[in-house]
Order: structure tokens, then sequence, then C-alpha cells
């Protein structure tokens, strides 16, 4: 091992947006920050390159974000899919302190487009990145090496080493070498576990084998832990993740967030046997869409299928893989390798339910409701009726895992003993703080940007 290094005031383990931030904004404050990622170069970023937009409170007109968005129907969103499960000064802190990370974030590179417009717009309630998330990574990276922060990557951390309440080490390798650093202050920013199989095999038994990985294969959580393994305080279940119903036919690791499925409030969804099982219509998707991950997983193997017919295919976001298409619901049966007299059952059976969908509106929750069957439909009740007819099959999608790092409003860690006086979290490895369960289209890059600029501005305090 090489002689201990101290040249640098603050490491940040991990390279994705609240990493980023952090770095950043301890940079700005004279700071010497130097960031290990795990992943190279070309896959930098963490799941931060594969998002696409950032949830923003404002109570007027902000940017490209149209009307106002407030404080109260922001956290009652978040409400709707935590089920209450939230840390309610955390989540407030993050709402209300989003408003002011948007300019920050464009004036430090950051471009937005105006908001998408067709199906369920968020144009008020999310910005969109021009570009997407790579961009957004890289503007933040030229930032950070115009501010001089050093970078390495395929720097994997193995071990940051606790001494009472202080970190007074941090292991990675490098170049096939094993180095050794010895900052003033550690931000940890290196996401969770969703590309460690086992270990969420641990969690979620057998059935997780079948999940695939939509986040980066590169956050196995070594650091997380590693730490927890030292008595830093943990917080969240180890079952609750982002957990997305994605396209069956996705890569098992990084298929990032093209592999979602949008068709699921304009469709029925059955199992393997051809059975509904919960309500499509309950929500529009950036409320309720990561629930469906959670659904599929539990029928049998571990897989749905979303059919749609003609009337509805041009509804959503069309998809990176194109649909099983056929003439008739049999044959489209048959090419899903459903069970044609099940399905066709559950299809009559869900057409002879609907009633007057002349009501029928695409961009809100319109009320147009199934009758008489359970699961019902409580919005977007159309018969499927209208040839050609479409068929998705769905897979349980894993982004992020909740189970994670306890910390305070100041982004803090802690053990039972206190708090840990120069280590701090950020972005996904702390989330589980505020998504109990569920999630909020956006709202992990609230989260992350949030968190990782009081973690990068706390950590520059603690070394002046």
């Amino acid at each position: 091992m090489n002689q201990l290094d101290s040249r640098h005031d603050i490491a940040i383990i991990g390279g994705g947006n609240a990493a980023l931030c952090a770095a950043i904004t301890a940079a700005e404050a004279g700071a010497k920050v130097i960031i290990l990622e795990a992943a190279p170069k070309e896959y930098r970023g963490g799941n931060s390159r594969h998002t696409r937009n950032f949830r923003c409170k404002h109570e007027a007109p902000l940017s490209v974000l149209v009307d106002a968005y407030g404080e109260e129907e922001y956290f009652n969103d978040l409400l709707q899919v935590t089920g209450g499960q939230t840390d309610e000064n955390l989540a407030r802190m993050v709402i209300r302190r989003s408003e002011e990370c948007l300019p920050w974030m464009e004036a430090h590179g950051v471009h937005f487009q105006p908001s998408l417009s067709g199906t369920l717009s968020l144009g008020r309630t999310n910005a969109f990145f021009m570009g997407g998330g790579k961009s957004l990574v890289n503007a933040y990276y030229r930032t950070a090496e115009a501010l001089g922060v050093e970078v390495h990557y395929e720097a994997p951390v193995a071990h940051v080493a606790l001494d009472g309440s202080r970190v007074t080490r941090v292991d990675y390798k490098l170049n096939g070498e094993q180095r050794s650093i010895a900052p003033r202050a550690v931000v940890v920013a290196s996401g969770g576990f969703q590309a460690d199989i086992d270990w969420l095999a641990d969690a979620w038994g057998p059935p997780a084998r079948n999940f695939l990985i939509r986040g980066t294969p590169y956050n196995r959580g070594t650091v997380l832990r590693d730490l927890l393994d030292q008595g830093v305080s943990s917080v969240g279940d180890p079952t609750q993740c982002h957990a997305v119903a994605i396209d069956g036919r996705a890569p098992k690791y990084d298929g990032g967030i093209v592999t979602r499925l949008d068709c699921v409030p304009f469709s029925i969804v059955v199992n393997k046997e051809g059975r509904r099982f919960y309500d499509e219509g309950e929500d529009v998707w950036p409320k309720r869409y990561a629930i469906w991950g959670r659904l599929v997983a539990a029928q049998p193997d571990q897989v749905g299928y979303a059919i749609i017919d003609a009337k509805s295919f041009e509804l959503f976001m069309p998809s990176v893989f194109p649909p099983i298409k056929a003439d008739s619901l049999p044959e489209l049966a048959e090419k899903m390798g459903l069970p044609v007299t099940e399905l066709m059952a559950t299809v009559e059976e869900f057409n002879a339910a609907c009633g007057d969908a002349s009501a029928f509106r695409p961009m809100e929750k319109d009320g147009v409701a199934t009758t008489g069957i359970e699961p019902a439909k409580t919005n977007w009740a159309r018969p499927i009726s209208e040839a050609p007819f479409y068929g998705y099959s769905l897979r349980t999608g894993v982004t992020f895992t909740y189970l994670g790092l306890k910390v305070d409003e100041k982004a803090q860690c802690r053990t039972e003993s206190g708090p840990i006086e120069n280590l701090w979290a950020a972005g996904e490895t702390m989330a589980g703080s505020i998504l109990g369960k569920g999630y909020l289209a956006g709202f992990g890059m609230s989260i992350g940007t949030v968190f990782g600029r009081i973690a990068g501005a706390e950590a520059a305090n603690h070394v002046r």
C-alpha cells in the first residue's frame, strides 16, 4: 500500500449527480476535492446519466416550468406514493430547497428543454434536461474540473475507516494498485446496492434473481455495507426500492430509463395466467408508475403483460423495442405465450365492465371506470376492441435501493454514539431517509441535488 495521501481536504465517493453537486459546492468554497468514481469514464455518472428530469417546487413560472407547484401539493404527491413513510422534516426541506436548485443548476451548465408535450405532461412539476442525464453529468464534470476537482475513474472504494467519531482513511483501488488517502472530510454518494443480486436475493428471496437491473452495474453497495458493518446508522427497508415495470426484453443491467413502459394507464395488465391483478388506472404515471415493478415482482415468474389496442397506441411515449403486434387477440396471446382462452375471458370481462367513455381524457385522471369487476380500473377504462392489438412483456426493473445511511438535515451521518464529525452522505445512498417506499418522478434528482449541495457545503465548512 502506498504512503497515506493527505493532500485532499475532501474525498467524494461516487460520481453521479449528488457527488458532483457536493464536489462543485465544496470546491467553490475553496476546498481541495477528489472524486473517486468506480465506473470507467465512459460510464461515469451512476444512475444520473439515465435521468431526464428534476421535480421542482415553484410559486410562479420558473425557467421552463409553467404555472405554480407549491410545497403542499408537492408534499401531498410524495405522501401518495410513500403511503406516509417519509421523514416529513427532511422531505419538506428538499421540496423547499428544490426551488433554489434549478437556477443553480442552470448557472453550472445544465440546460433545460421546454417540457414534454402530449400525454400526461409534466410541464408544471418537472424540468427536463436538454440532452438528458448524460448531458447534465457532463456539464457538472466540466464545471468540477474547471474548479480544480481531481477526478479518478475506475477507482472503487473498498473501505472507509472509522475511528470513534471520525473517518481517518479511505482505501481504494486505482490502476490495479491499492491506495489510501486521509482526507479531512468524506462525502459518500455512491448509491445503493441494486447491482448486487445476492444482496437483493437476501432481502427478496429467489424472485430477485429474475429482476432486471435498470440502473448502473457499478452500484454494488460496497461502501454502504462497509459503513453499516462499522455501526453507522441505517435507514430504510432492504426490500424497498425504485422498482419499475420495464420492457421484458431489456438487458440484465444498465437498461436505463428508456426501458420503462408508459402504456400501463391505457392498457390492461395480466400475469402469465392471463389474469388482471391491479388497477391500471389508479393514477397517472408520474405518481404511480414506480409501483408496477413491485406488483410484477409479486406475480408468477415475476412477469406481466400489457395489452392495448389501436385507439390507445399513440397516447404514450414510444417504446425502445417495438411492441408485439397482431390482428386479433387470440393471435396476440399466441405470440406472447399467453393462454388464449384465459386472456380472451379476461378481455371480455373487462370490456363488458367498461361503460360510457365519452369523458375519456388521457392528460388527467378522468374517472372513466369499470363497474362490477375486481380489480376495478378507475380511470381511462375503455374496451380493448380495436385492431390491431399490441402487447408488451413486463419485468421488474430495479433502479436503486432504499436501505441506506441515516442522515440529519445537514446530511451528516451518525452512529449510536452520536454524529460522525467528518462524514456526510447524499443521493441514493441516503434517499431512504425520505423515500420509505414508492417513488415520485424526478424526486431522486431533487434529493441528490439538495443533499449534495448541503453535504458539500458542510464538508467545506468543516475543513476551513
